[in-house]
């Protein structure tokens, strides 16, 4: 993966890189464009001197003249125009492509701290925002650049002082918006926040619409996206009052301006400086300038627009990730699953959760972790996934430290059921294939029938090739738990850890999961976090965490002798208390 750059005109390069030539030919397509369109209105000067003259004859050759250049400039421009869609639509393929392989490799700590639907809203505005700048680099900026350029230059050919006069308004006009901008930018910047936080509140309660029914929150909702909204609104608003100031400003400079080059051009005809030709010649360059130089405003209020909204994705989106490969880093070989954690120290938000934490797991051992919410079970499971990294201490998989090893490597060889199954809005044989994308049919049905996947899926009428829909809200939470079982069956990595992996089945289901889990925990190093301790009687170890720290450890008999934590919570769960 190439570094993305992080700032705004080192990424918009990085986004022309792919067809920077293309790039280049329509830059100068335009610029031959722009010379023409201001070299037109001379076939005007043409004609009138002709009629002056009395030279009747050549009028017809002049006129022809107009069709034919207009023709070419319609050429350049549709080469041009296509040759900037090129660099557009590739350049945005390879932002959307390039900026979601750098989220890939965010901790887990970035995606807790942000809304998805804001994130998501941050990558297309970055990809969008390139495509559009782009046209306006090229058809705005460099369009006026060198068209002012040119009027100047022909301007000056029948009057400098009057060339001069235009000059200072294009300079003028240019240096008010470029300060007034910088302002723009501000308040551009500040709307692009709020309609990116108008898209995360909505996409929020759009995912969690079923309880936001069942708890009867729709007119607080409501109201919670009309305040946002409004935020959007109020902003866009500013923006575009600002906008409509500099326009107003600019009308003013471009009207004396004007009326001075026309006064000073009318004295030097009455002086017989200049020639009716003359005149018409200028006159046609002023009209064709006079809005391009109105709304230069609105070229740089909707750049600076644009570079806010721009800076703010850059920002959001591109900042260094945390967990990272070290430099040459080696792929993990893992060939027993021996797992050690040393003095292993962790704080989330300034609050500590582990401190100095030792755990050894022999290669095949199964370990059940117990204990309340909050205590770090959960922890311990992303700190061996290296989903954050170690304030202190060192884990270890067969002597090899993982924070040495590539990420990607150290996941391959860990199987994860979640405690919160998220499947994606794809097919069943997808979702259960995840892991091993060259299954064959008769593997992912092995491994469905294990799970008890198959059983339900068969009297659906799409089979293993129905969608599931976003997140699975399509299927139930144990069907989408024996989807996870069956994932991580398929998978069969050496390592394994469940997350409270059959907490969604009926107590039937439970049954049979649990021993095809037996089946498939034989020879592996398996990690198990569950609330329900009648799932963790056949592990090998049991270990109470509490505060972070292992209070009891040993096996389930052993435990119930102790009459520690462990027991205490057997009995409450074996009487019915939970």
């Amino acid at each position: 993966m190439q570094k993305i750059p992080t700032t705004i005109w080192q990424f918009l390069y990085f986004g022309v890189y792919p067809k920077r030539w293309f790039f280049v030919v329509a830059a100068l397509g335009i610029t031959l464009m722009a010379v023409l369109q201001q070299a037109t209105p001379y076939i005007f000067k043409l004609v009138v001197d002709a009629v002056e003259r009395g030279d009747m004859a050549s009028i017809p050759y002049y006129v022809a003249l107009y069709p034919l250049v207009f023709l070419i400039i319609q050429i350049i421009h549709r080469g041009s125009s296509l040759l900037i869609e090129q660099v557009c639509i590739v350049g945005k393929e390879y932002l959307y492509n390039q900026i979601t392989s750098h989220l890939f490799f965010h901790s887990h700590r970035y995606f807790a701290d942000r809304m998805a639907g804001a994130v998501v809203a941050k990558v297309s505005t970055a990809a969008n925002i390139f495509s559009d700048f782009i046209y306006l680099l090229l058809w705005n900026y460099l369009d006026a650049a060198i068209t002012m350029v040119a009027t100047v230059v022909f301007i000056a050919l029948v009057s400098p002082f009057t060339a001069l006069i235009f000059a200072g308004v294009f300079i003028c006009i240019f240096v008010l918006n470029y300060a007034m901008s910088r302002q723009s930018q501000v308040y551009a910047s500040a709307s692009a926040d709020a309609q990116s936080k108008q898209t995360g509140v909505i996409v929020d309660i759009v995912t969690n619409t079923s309880t936001v029914r069942q708890f009867g929150r729709v007119k607080v909702e409501q109201q919670a996206v009309a305040d946002v909204s409004r935020q959007a609104r109020d902003s866009e608003f500013r923006v575009f009052y600002y906008g409509e100031w500099m326009l107003v400003l600019n009308g003013v400079i471009i009207t004396a301006g004007f009326a001075w080059m026309i006064k000073h051009l009318l004295g030097e005809y009455e002086m017989n400086l200049v020639g009716a030709g003359d005149l018409v010649f200028v006159l046609g360059l002023l009209m064709s300038v006079a809005y391009q130089l109105l709304y230069l405003g609105t070229i740089f209020q909707r750049s600076s627009r644009q570079f806010g909204e721009l800076k703010d994705s850059i920002k959001e989106l591109l900042v260094p990730h945390d967990v990272k490969d070290v430099p040459g880093a080696k792929p993990l070989v893992v060939k027993n699953g021996n797992v050690v954690m040393s003095q292993v120290s962790f704080t989330y938000t300034n609050n500590t959760i582990l401190q100095n934490f030792s755990l050894t797991i022999p290669a095949g051992e199964r370990v059940g972790l117990v204990g309340p919410s909050g205590a770090g079970k959960t922890t311990l499971v992303s700190l061996l996934l290296r989903q954050y990294n170690l304030d202190k201490g060192v884990i270890t998989i067969d002597d090899q430290d993982i924070s040495t090893v590539t990420q990607e490597s150290l996941r391959q060889a860990i199987a994860v059921v979640p405690q919160e199954t998220t499947l994606f809005h794809r097919t069943i044989r997808e979702n259960i294939a995840y892991g091993k994308p060259d299954a064959t049919d008769e593997e992912i049905v092995a491994v469905a029938k294990k799970a008890r996947v198959h059983e339900f899926v068969v009297n659906l009428a799409e089979g293993y090739q129905t969608l599931v829909g976003e997140r699975g809200v399509k299927l139930s939470g144990g069907q989408k738990q024996r989807i996870a079982i069956a994932r991580a069956m398929l998978k069969n990595a050496p390592i394994m850890i469940l997350d409270e992996a059959t907490s969604a089945l009926d107590s039937e289901s439970e049954i049979a999961i649990q021993n095809a889990l037996h089946n498939l925990m034989m020879g592996k190093t398996v990690i198990a976090i569950a609330h329900r301790l009648s799932t963790l009687r056949e592990m090998d170890r049991i270990i109470v965490i509490e505060n972070g720290c292992i209070t009891e450890d040993g096996t389930h008999d052993a435990l119930l002798a102790y009459d520690g934590t462990y027991a205490s919570l057997w009995r409450h769960q074996s009487g019915g208390f939970f």
